[in-house]
């Protein structure tokens, strides 16, 4: 067992993969998973970059998995680490599934920070995107029409959030 802080982390991520999973499976709402951030939050996503503000992150949430969730699109988790306040989780992104049954997928790195109250600040995932559409170009995959596209020009900015800084030391 960990530091307080570290087993309230790793408890927080559970919740918050169980939830996603409860998504994949069409049980709950991409909006809900949103809940597991403070007001403050980032969110760093590989395509579309970096989302600011809980509301925000929600609305990235529900738009930016149009169209693939319920398409047989999912993230089954490998593996976490947790030091402190940082979770660093390795997970697939499943793209569906091939006919011998068996997944297209990628493979994916999270770091996110736990601030305590069951509430992260920053989430940065990590996807090879080349991979993604080498995949999907494989797999001969077509966009559904409720699909969202990201934006042509996105924020890539990584850093916490200026009133989390504190929680990474060695970052300038």
């Amino acid at each position: 067992m960990g530091s307080k802080l570290e087993d309230d982390a790793r408890e927080t991520y559970r919740r918050f993969v169980n939830r996603r999973d409860k998504i994949d499976e069409g049980a709950s709402s991409w909006a809900e998973l949103a809940d597991f951030f403070t007001e403050d939050a980032a969110y760093i996503d590989p395509a579309w970059g970096r989302i600011e503000g809980r509301e925000a992150i929600r609305e990235f949430f529900v738009d930016s998995m149009a169209g693939l969730t319920g398409h047989g699109w999912s993230t089954p988790e490998n593996w976490i680490m947790v030091e402190g306040p940082r979770v660093v989780s390795q997970w697939d992104q499943v793209l569906g599934h091939k006919e011998d049954g068996s997944p297209w997928l990628v493979a994916g790195l999270s770091i996110l920070y736990y601030v305590g109250d069951g509430l992260f600040c920053y989430s940065h995932d990590m996807l090879n995107m080349a991979h993604i559409g080498q995949t999907m170009k494989t797999m001969q995959w077509r966009p559904p029409t409720e699909m969202v596209y990201p934006p042509r020009t996105v924020n890539r900015d990584i850093k916490l959030p200026t009133a989390w800084a504190h929680l990474e030391k060695n970052r300038p």
